[in-house]
């Protein structure tokens, strides 16, 4: 049973990442959106230590926003790498893809 509170959508988004590392120094970075929902995004490709908790910045064509780092795919597996955000605003309008439309058209057919 999928626990998630909000669809997914499946993509791949270039964009540019930036905060502080896990040892508390700044970083910026390319990476790529794997999935995104109205709430959060899950990122793919970062090569950056980081931990739970921190914020990062995260920019996508013109528009930045802010996300909190909920989990990190653990080194050593196929998930390293990847990174699960939360977004800390009430509603977010980065990407020019509406995660819930999305859903449910495919929920159609």
């Amino acid at each position: 049973m999928d626990r998630r509170r909000q669809s997914r959508v499946f993509v791949d988004i270039p964009v540019h990442i930036w905060g502080m590392d896990a040892n508390s120094r700044p970083f910026s970075a390319p990476a790529s959106l794997r999935t995104i929902s109205g709430r959060g995004a899950t990122l793919q490709g970062v090569d950056v230590q980081l931990k739970p908790g921190e914020l990062l910045d995260l920019q996508y064509q013109g528009s930045k926003a802010q996300f909190r780092i909920v989990w990190l795919g653990k080194p050593g597996t196929e998930m390293q790498g990847e990174v699960g955000l939360e977004s800390l605003a009430s509603e977010l309008r980065l990407w020019d893809i509406d995660p819930l439309r999305c859903a449910a058209a495919v929920g159609r057919g």
